[in-house]
Formats: C-alpha cells, sequence, structure tokens
C-alpha cells in the first residue's frame, strides 16, 4: 500500500492498524491449525502425558503449518514483488 499520501503521524497510524490486523489474522489461524490439530491428534484424556502416537501427530501438524506460513509469506513477497 502507497501511503505517501499521507503526513508521518498518519503512515504510522495506518502501518499500527495493519501490524495489529496482520497480528490477529496469525493468531486466528494458529488457533484454528491448534484446535484442529488437537481435535485430531489428542482423544484421550486418561493421562496428562501424550502418547509418542500423539507427540508425533502434533510434531506433524506443527510442520505443516510452519510450511503453509513460510508458502504463504513467500507468496506474499513475490505478489508486492510488482507492485
Amino acid at each position: 500500500m502507497d501511503f505517501s499520501g499521507f503526513n508521518s503521524a498518519e503512515q504510522a497510524h495506518m502501518n499500527k492498524v495493519i501490524e495489529k490486523k496482520q497480528m490477529q489474522d496469525f493468531l486466528r489461524l494458529y488457533a484454528n491449525i491448534v484446535e484442529k490439530c488437537f481435535s485430531t491428534c489428542c482423544n484421550d484424556f486418561t493421562s496428562k502425558a501424550l502418547s509418542s502416537k500423539e507427540d508425533q501427530c502434533v510434531m506433524n501438524c506443527t510442520e505443516k503449518f510452519l510450511k503453509h506460513s513460510e508458502r504463504v509469506g513467500s507468496r506474499f513477497a513475490e505478489l508486492n514483488a510488482g507492485a
């Protein structure tokens, strides 16, 4: 986005608004992936500890989330490189 027409206070305000929105989107995405992973991986609540199967499932979910975030970030950078 081009904020060159804004004064410095308006630019700073817009940057804060955008950063806040990005953080909210990230947290919503993270909460959704955690909920999905938890529902898929953990279905036995008889123990406080994760079983090795549950632990591996959680690690797979985390890896998928990180790869997804990396792909989204690179696509975002590609799209904004031309702007």
